[in-house]
């Protein structure tokens, strides 16, 4: 009896080990897919060396480059300063006074429209027009001892006209150190400026100069100066035949 009961109970191990073995290899038949990370430079890759189907790979390829904002930087004030360009130095010149630019002023003197009145004693010119106005400018005349009056006719308009002092005025300002010449062309360096209108037989004309700053003042050696721009524009409004009258 009892070799009988060891006889089943071997079968019974036997049975059980076979049970258990075929489980265990059922179990472990197919194995579970083996998860790769898709960043291949995880740690855990790194390590596995040289394992089938990992291809090891170097950092410095994998990583992406690291930005980095740079400062904006500060201005080298000594290499600044010697690049940029030297500050042009402006020379301020005398201006005329804004009360001798033209203008358009009512008139009620006698003289007709088209007539030229110079008045010395304020320095304005008048182009007297219709309707009771006059276009009105300012004029530089003749200093003390060289005042006049009187009226003439415009005899001669000339463009960039010459000078040629007239040799009372060439002793003259001799005798004060200051030598004029006896001819001088036509341009911007001539005291006659750029239009001339020249009055009867006299030696006296309106002239336009290169010392605007001038106008207003008494300055001259009788002639009456005007600005060039002012005497260009009298030039074209007025014909040789225009009386002037000069008080």
């Amino acid at each position: 009896m009892k070799i009988f009961l060891r006889s089943v109970l071997g079968a019974v191990a036997i049975l059980a080990a076979g049970v258990t073995s075929s489980a265990a290899n059922d179990r472990y038949a197919e194995r579970p897919p083996v998860m790769v990370s898709p960043d291949l430079s995880a740690p855990w890759v790194l390590q596995l060396g040289r394992a089938p189907g990992i291809v090891r790979q170097s950092r410095q390829v994998v990583q992406q480059p690291r930005v980095r904002y740079a400062q904006p930087a500060r201005p080298d004030r000594v290499r600044t300063a010697s690049v940029q360009a030297p500050v042009k130095r402006v020379v301020m010149r005398p201006q005329i006074n804004p009360l001798y630019l033209p203008q358009e002023v009512a008139y009620d003197g006698p003289q007709k429209p088209g007539t030229i009145v110079i008045d010395t004693t304020q320095n304005f010119l008048f182009l007297v027009e219709k309707n009771g106005k006059a276009r009105r400018y300012g004029v530089g005349t003749g200093k003390p001892g060289f005042e006049w009056s009187g009226t003439h006719k415009i005899t001669n308009k000339r463009v960039w006209p010459d000078w040629r002092p007239p040799a009372e005025m060439i002793k003259r300002e001799a005798a004060r150190g200051r030598y004029l010449p006896t001819y001088l062309a036509g341009g911007e360096e001539n005291p006659l400026g750029a239009r001339a209108l020249y009055l009867g037989t006299t030696e006296y004309r309106i002239h336009g100069t290169n010392q605007p700053w001038t106008i207003g003042g008494s300055v001259s050696s009788g002639c009456i100066r005007m600005r060039n721009e002012d005497v260009v524009d009298l030039y074209e409004r007025v014909n040789v035949g225009t009386t002037v009258v000069v008080i």
